[in-house]
């Protein structure tokens, strides 16, 4: 028999059979495919309606022309500009390829086998792939009522076992926020062995605290790691950018176990400039918080609940109401939501906020659907 016609058999890591497959949102394509209109809007994954800062664009633009060398390994303007931002110690940052590198490389750099992650549930969807990758057990904690962190549920779950817990806040899927006050009170009971993960995807878009109010806490929790990103507020979603602060232990521990260059050299330019315009951050969280209100408010008086969001999207409860047939009610619409069954919750689903009119068209299409 040639060598061509030899039967190979792979073998692969029992890992992959414990991995969840992850689900993102549906593209503009897909929606544009389901619609019966040819101008389908996408509102299924958190994204910014408004594109990047000229600024921004113009640094985009100039690191392309040096697009055939190497990016910093070390991201130093990136890292200098966002501890500038905060007033924090650049040792203390890690930048990645978006946040969601931190997160899997955090349970890869502090968890064995036997390990425990505990983090609240339905959350964001990549935490199940924490401990599937590093063999580590998620100890999963049900929202309280209003669809809220029960951080007293998840501090009972703390044992010697457990290496990280994960604080979505605000709450991807729910949209819910904790005030800074009460994420403080929580660090002050967790063991010190325990590093705590504050995700802080959405934290610009609430209107509880002033979003650096949490980094008050990192000097008296050590243990404490603020997670964030600039795909949100910033709209950078399609570059892939994220950040932890904490403690320079936890940076160098998480950088040991990632590829050098995760952040490429574009990302980096436009990361670098989109944070010195937190006037350009302010009016983009100002029309969230007014979209929020007409979304809101248009979700009620159809007779669904919503819970108060902090975020720049909404978590609707469906009731008895199918959900599979009101998401294909709203694609062939044009308007494209993310279900809730792929995210932890079924009889739900998840509606970003967009453009006026794109807000609008979901409402209508909504009372549509139901």
């Amino acid at each position: 028999m040639g060598r061509h016609n030899q039967r190979v058999t792979i073998t692969f890591a029992q890992k992959l059979a414990r991995l969840p497959h992850y689900e993102p949102g549906t593209s503009l394509e897909d929606a544009r495919a389901a619609a019966e209109t040819d101008d389908a809007v996408k509102l299924a994954s958190n994204e910014s309606p408004q594109p990047p800062h000229p600024a921004v664009i113009e640094a985009i633009a100039r690191a392309a022309a040096d697009a055939n060398r190497y990016p910093d390994p070390e991201a130093r303007v990136l890292r200098r500009r966002i501890a500038d931002r905060y007033d924090v110690e650049p040792g203390g940052i890690a930048v990645s390829n978006g946040s969601c590198e931190i997160l899997l490389a955090a349970a890869e750099a502090l968890c064995e086998e036997g390990a425990e992650v505990v983090y609240a549930w339905p959350s964001f969807s990549i935490y199940p792939h924490m401990t599937a990758l590093s063999g580590a057990r998620d100890v999963r904690v049900p929202l309280a009522d209003g669809d809220v962190h029960d951080l007293e549920a998840m501090l009972a779950e703390v044992t010697a076992a457990t290496q990280i817990v994960v604080v979505c806040n605000p709450n991807n899927p729910t949209g819910t926020h904790l005030p800074a006050s009460e994420i403080g009170a929580f660090c002050e009971r967790i063991p010190d062995h325990v590093t705590v993960i504050c995700d802080e995807a959405y934290v610009e878009y609430q209107v509880d605290d002033d979003p650096d109010t949490t980094l008050d806490l990192l000097a008296a929790h050590p243990n404490l790691v603020l997670l964030r990103t600039f795909s949100k507020c910033y709209g950078l979603a399609g570059l892939r950018v994220g950040y932890a602060l904490g403690s320079a232990q936890f940076r160098a521990a998480v950088d040991a176990v990632r590829q050098p260059f995760s952040v490429n050299a574009i990302a980096q330019a436009a990361a670098a400039e989109a944070i010195l315009h937190q006037d350009d951050v302010a009016d983009r969280v100002e029309r969230n918080a007014i979209e929020r209100v007409v979304v809101t408010e248009g979700i009620r008086e159809l007779g669904l609940r919503t819970p108060d969001s902090g975020a720049n999207f909404s978590w609707v409860d469906l009731g008895d109401r199918d959900e599979a047939e009101v998401i294909d009610s709203l694609a062939r619409a044009g308007v494209a939501v993310r279900p809730g069954t792929p995210l932890g919750d079924p009889g739900h689903f998840r509606v970003s906020y967009g453009t006026r009119a794109e807000n609008e068209r979901f409402l209508a299409a909504l009372g549509e659907a139901i």
